[in-house]
């Protein structure tokens, strides 16, 4: 089944190329069938980038899903054009009396501010609070998933004594569970953050249970027992080359900044990087779908009974 986006959304014919199937609103709507409403809060500064790396996760399920974008209104993005947030994008005050099966929250190179000091924070606290009576399944992506922690369990946020840049191994400690059903024992995912979170207090959480983890590392994949918060830490969604670009980008700039852990065959720059994540990227967000697509409500006005 299609995923169906916005009329004249540019990413489209790079994902027609891929055979990503989509569709149009003005085809979809002819259609007798009950979509699935994800809304994607894009908090990232390249957000056509970030817009194709989640299409093509959520394009891959033999579901129909409908996909709205989100910005936030109190934020001024210099790396994306004003004319394709306005003509794409939504705020938070145009969905607000809306329901959603599913929403998605990204990453935000923000990470070495306190969460206080971040200026959209009160918009993003706003949507999240929002989502708890209006989105039946929400998905937290890195700094997305940090501030929702903390936001909803006030677990504190640290900085490392150095970033975190690469692809780790992490291990599958409840295979049984259906977000991460097909996943191998050990699975490698992408990681670039300078900050973690006190993984020590997620244990005497009795709402959260850890899906994934690494004794070097901490925890990778969490979700609420009741399965409607999922977050992780890492970057399954990203491209083959989204850390080299990282990497290149700091290195020009001068910046001290190591190679990317475990990228790079022979850790050489030079080479082409290993692409070893993409089909727990494709599982994590399949799963994800379906296990949205089993339990959400049919009608989605009724949300709110469920809090």
């Amino acid at each position: 089944m299609p995923i169906k986006i916005i009329e004249g959304l540019p990413v489209r014919t790079k994902l027609q190329q891929e055979q990503v199937y989509t569709i149009e609103a003005s085809r979809a709507i002819s259609q007798d069938i009950r979509p699935l409403k994800i809304l994607i809060l894009n908090l990232m500064p390249l957000k056509e980038t970030t817009e194709l790396q989640l299409l093509r996760l959520l394009g891959n399920s033999p579901l129909q899903v409908d996909v709205e974008f989100l910005h936030m209104s109190t934020h001024k993005s210099r790396n994306t054009p004003t004319s394709h947030l306005q003509k794409f994008y939504k705020t938070y005050n145009e969905v607000k009396d809306d329901y959603f099966d599913g929403m998605i929250v990204t990453g935000a190179p923000v990470e070495k501010l306190n969460f206080e000091q971040v200026g959209y924070i009160d918009e993003l606290k706003t949507i999240i609070d929002w989502a708890q009576t209006h989105v039946f399944s929400r998905f937290y992506i890195c700094w997305g998933a940090q501030f929702a922690l903390n936001h909803y369990y006030n677990v504190e946020k640290y900085t490392l004594s150095e970033k975190l840049f690469g692809v780790f191994d992490y291990q599958n400690i409840k295979p049984e569970h259906p977000y991460i059903r097909g996943f191998d024992d050990i699975y490698q995912v992408p990681q670039s953050r300078h900050t973690k979170i006190n993984y020590e207090v997620l244990h005497d959480i009795p709402e959260l249970e850890i899906l994934t983890s690494s004794k070097e590392y901490g925890p990778d994949i969490i979700t609420s027992k009741n399965q409607r918060d999922l977050f992780i830490f890492g970057h399954l969604e990203y491209d083959r080359e989204t850390l080299k670009k990282e990497y290149d980008r700091d290195a020009g700039n001068g910046l001290d900044t190591a190679v990317p852990y475990n990228y790079y065959p022979e850790n050489n720059p030079a080479e082409n990087p290993k692409f070893q994540w993409r089909s727990h990227g494709h599982l994590l967000f399949n799963n994800w779908l379906n296990e949205t697509y089993q339990n959400t409500l049919y009608d989605l006005t009724k949300l709110q009974k469920l809090t």
